[in-house]
């Protein structure tokens, strides 16, 4: 073990944004909250990167594990730890955080300093999620993302924005009541057959759970993490809050937000629940493709390019969790890894969006056209973004569509040919857009004073654009972290209590470095 890993690194990566958010509600003055707020996400940044200097090589299980007692006498633990696939969530998270705040830097105006501490109160809330490995902590984070995301679309979202916001959480709220109460039930039967009381989810792997309570549950997990993807039937909700979320929100939302139900069922659905996770994976994947298909075909009818980036992430959405119920290691593998992607290349695009928004105090496609000559750094910027989404090789969203198709043409080749279609209709919506807004004259007279990019837009598109193009041309920097997890979970599937075992010395490590 290296020294880094002695160190609560996920601790402080995770309250590291909540100190923040005390900092900037006792701070006076503009200026200053928002430099605090902006330094303390880069430092969160800078230390999260500490886990991935500090990963160890081909390592499947947890690493930088912590485990202290929380109410030891309900089997309730604050245990958190990471592996390859919650890895890269937490460095999407860490990553896009920086950017929402630059972006926010002259485009709020009202109450920065509560929409600050939001933001950064969801910062640690969202890293919570993707670290914790008890589940009742894992719940308290779930849920307490949803708070600062209502206020920031019902306080500094559109016209609509109340409707939003309510419909947003009624929505994910309900969801989580069947995952309370499937968590309860495994923490319960974790007691009926050990005597103790347990809601550490390596534990909770290698319960033996009769058949029709194995599918009771399960079912109750599907409804909560399809809601928050969401995946259709479960996908009303999203285009309203973000349509009507201001982009900083929008960002959030789509890049990291919606990971939290993809992500949900590749740490939990499938390793607690294996026999029904493949006995009804092919009515999954249906539901992924139906989200596919109807997401893109939507898109095409849109006239608000933020609707069309909305309607867009319920494809992208889709296409991820095609590759999560394909149930081969290289489709598993490239939807983690195409979590990242969408994350990327929809946040630049809400940005992008919020760019021209603020110009032009318009989303409407028909009142644009002609930009390249009037604003070429922000085109060129737009058409790697656009060229990303839709998947071009050489660029992020290429690897990870690739890889998932690889994987669900062995699962099922019909579900992959149906994939591939979605992924033309993207390139379709995706090019038709770009050449209303870019392409052909300008013929409407109130875009001619526009201004390009400033210093300040450039510095956030450029990372981005940079991950675009090093995700595509060096895909194992990240796959090879993604992929020996992501070839447990799989064994989970098949032999669950030799799992099992292997994540039981995996807690009595944690447990000696929360007592040391």
């Amino acid at each position: 073990m290296t020294n880094l890993t002695s160190l609560p690194i996920l601790s402080i990566v995770t309250f590291l944004p909540l100190l923040g958010m005390l900092l900037v509600l006792l701070l006076r003055g503009q200026q200053a909250m928002k430099i605090a707020a902006l330094l303390v996400s880069l430092l969160t940044f800078v230390v999260s990167l500490a886990l991935w200097a500090g990963w160890q090589a081909g390592e499947a299980g947890m690493q930088f594990m912590e485990s202290l007692p929380w109410a030891p006498e309900l089997g309730i633990h604050y245990t958190v730890g990471v592996d390859g696939i919650s890895l890269a969530l937490v460095l999407l998270t860490t990553f896009l955080m920086p950017l929402v705040l630059l972006f926010s830097w002259d485009t709020i105006h009202d109450k920065q300093k509560t929409y600050l501490a939001l933001l950064l109160l969801l910062e640690t809330a969202m890293v919570g999620v993707f670290v914790a490995l008890d589940m009742v902590l894992f719940f308290v984070f779930f849920e307490a993302s949803l708070i600062p995301m209502y206020f920031l679309i019902g306080r500094w979202g559109g016209p609509r924005r109340i409707y939003a916001a309510l419909k947003f959480f009624i929505f994910t709220a309900f969801g989580s009541a069947f995952l309370l109460a499937g968590i309860i039930a495994l923490g319960w039967l974790h007691f009926q057959q050990t005597g103790v009381w347990s809601f550490n989810v390596l534990d909770l792997y290698g319960l033996g759970l009769p058949a029709n309570l194995q599918t009771l549950l399960f079912f109750g997990f599907v409804l909560a993490f399809a809601i928050k993807v969401p995946l259709f039937p479960f996908h009303t909700w999203l285009p309203d809050a973000h349509v009507e979320a201001p982009t900083g929100g929008s960002v959030i939302l789509a890049g990291i937000l919606l990971k939290m139900g993809t992500y949900g069922f590749v740490r939990f659905l499938l390793p607690l629940f294996p026999e029904p996770s493949q006995r009804f994976a092919p009515l999954l994947a249906v539901l992924a493709i139906v989200g596919i298909l109807y997401g893109a075909l939507v898109a095409l009818a849109q006239k608000d390019l933020k609707k069309l980036v909305a309607y867009s992430s319920v494809a992208h959405l889709g296409f991820v969790t095609l590759g999560i119920f394909a149930l081969q290691l290289e489709s598993l593998s490239g939807a983690v890894l195409q979590m990242v992607n969408h994350g990327l290349s929809t946040g630049a695009l809400f940005l992008l969006v919020g760019f021209l928004y603020e110009r032009r105090h318009t989303r409407m496609l028909d009142d644009f056209g002609g930009l390249w000559k009037l604003m070429p750094i922000y085109a060129a910027f737009a058409l790697i973004t656009f060229l990303s989404s839709a998947g071009l090789p050489g660029l992020n969203g290429f690897v990870g569509e690739f890889t998932i198709l690889v994987g669900t043409m062995k699962y099922n080749v019909v579900f992959a040919v149906l994939g591939t279609l979605g992924i033309i209709l993207a390139a379709w919506y995706l090019l038709w857009a770009f050449a209303k807004i870019f392409q052909g004259p300008n013929a409407n007279p109130a875009n001619a004073g526009l201004k390009d990019l400033n210093l300040r837009e450039v510095a956030i598109m450029a990372p981005l654009v940079l991950l675009f193009i090093i995700i595509g041309l060096f895909p194992n920097l990240f796959l090879a972290k993604i992929n020996p997890s992501a070839q447990l979970v799989l064994d989970q599937l098949n032999n669950p209590a030799a799992i099992t075992q292997y994540y039981q010395t995996q807690t009595v490590s944690a447990v000696e470095v929360g007592e040391r």
